[in-house]
């Protein structure tokens, strides 16, 4: 059963924007229910499990993106609230198992990739450290508990995921003392962590390391820029949640100290001088003096900074970074004949992300460039009136996961925000 109030709100969707835009219409709806109605699990205990769509597994980072657009709609709707607080519970106790896995099964059943060299537990579908992974359960339920008010998030589980979050960001500060490997074998490089499973090695930054990025592709460098940038506000909203939930006064000052040495960090080692954008955030670096220059569509990204909250969509650094990455300089930017784009080198080469049009449009202050977006979504769904993982821009017929539930709420969340906004 659909909670009460995201039924309500897809059908004003879907009615607005039958009359300003028709195109979108047929889309919208089924787009915004996507999450709810297709991979949001009650379990026999009573709790909520989320999928990630054509992968029966939660992960930590998908899950917080797939339910954020609901989270709005919970303050009067005991129903939706309920699932929210499962989810965020869900998450803590994921990471009490395991903080340095990225997806997890619904029960220990051993399903996954139980073949990676690394330290396995039936519970855990993959073992992929991510930075933006723990990041992700502070992110939603910061903003849950700002929109509602509850106090049903602050238990036991939370309060040690949160002082679990904050031991692994500052352990993997100096990540060659870290307890973290991962090989995985017969498979793509991009799958795998080279140098035994640790990955090359890095510099003390301040920064902390992550063995992979949102896309779950291995980082060549450890210093995921667009992952410290998120950790920077994660840990802001952990402080919040300390103070206000627990009066963990001792432990909310670690974060706003890490959340410091984080933010030096990427101000230090994260910052280079492109011959023709200017100063512009690097995507990865290791804090020896080596950069990628580049973005993912996979967020968080450097596009998606406002998004994430790291920073105004007016800020010069980040319009020097945008306009690298919306343009032929990043290697993952691709014009083809029916849309432009970024896409991800986790996808066939080429290719671009549905998720990265989306952000493109949620990060933008042209009104231009925002109905540019709007008209390329309408058009690259395939007739499937869902949004995708990748498509091939010059025949968008040719595409990755028909069924890519944050993709489809993602979208969804656009047309709600520029709904809200009155944008026609």
């Amino acid at each position: 059963m659909i909670p009460g109030s995201l039924t309500e709100r897809a059908e004003r969707l879907e009615e607005y924007y039958s009359i300003h835009f028709p195109a979108l219409s047929g889309m919208v709806k089924q787009c915004f229910l996507n999450t709810i109605e297709t991979t949001v699990k009650k379990l026999p205990d009573g709790s909520y499990f989320v999928i990630t769509g054509d992968i029966p597994a939660m992960w930590l980072r998908d899950s917080s993106a797939q339910v954020r657009p609901y989270v709005k709609y919970a303050k009067n709707d005991p129903e939706l609230r309920e699932i929210l607080e499962s989810v965020i519970e869900k998450q803590a106790r994921f990471v009490l198992i395991d903080p340095y896995a990225n997806a997890f099964n619904e029960s220990c059943n051993n399903e996954g990739h139980t073949d990676d060299d690394t330290k396995q537990n039936g519970n855990v579908f993959e073992r992929k450290y991510e930075v933006d992974s723990l990041c992700a359960p502070a992110y939603l339920a910061y903003r849950y508990f700002k929109e509602t008010g509850s106090r049903n998030i602050f238990t036991k589980a939370f309060h040690e995921m949160m002082l679990t979050v904050l031991k692994v960001f500052t352990d993997e500060q100096r990540h060659a003392g870290s307890e973290y490997y991962f090989r995985r074998y017969n498979c793509p490089k991009t799958d795998t962590l080279p140098n035994g499973g640790l990955g090359r090695p890095v510099n003390y930054t301040g920064m902390t390391w992550s063995g992979f990025r949102p896309s779950d592709d291995r980082c060549i460098f450890g210093y995921l820029i667009p992952s410290n940038m998120m950790a920077v506000k994660a840990l802001g909203y952990m402080s919040e949640l300390l103070r206000e939930g627990y009066n963990d006064i001792k432990n909310a000052e670690k974060c706003e100290l890490l959340a410091e040495d984080i933010e030096e960090g990427i101000k230090l080692y994260g910052i280079v001088d492109h011959n023709r954008f200017g100063k512009m955030y690097a995507y990865e670096t290791d804090g020896y003096g080596n950069h990628i220059l580049m973005d993912d569509a996979n967020s968080p990204s450097l596009l998606s900074m406002p998004y994430i909250g790291y920073c105004s969509k007016d800020d010069v650094l980040y319009r020097n970074t945008r306009n690298y990455v919306l343009s032929a300089d990043n290697p993952y930017y691709k014009e083809g004949k029916e849309a432009k784009g970024v896409g991800s080198p986790h996808t066939p080469e080429g290719y671009i992300w549905h998720i990265g049009i989306v952000m493109q449009a949620l990060t933008s202050t042209d009104r231009d460039e925002i109905m540019n977006c709007l008209d390329m979504l309408s058009r690259t769904h395939a007739g499937t009136n869902y949004m995708h993982e990748s498509f091939d821009p010059d025949d968008p017929e040719r595409f990755t996961r028909p069924w890519f539930a944050w993709a489809n709420t993602l979208f969804a969340e656009l047309l709600d925000d520029l709904m809200e906004k009155d944008f026609f």
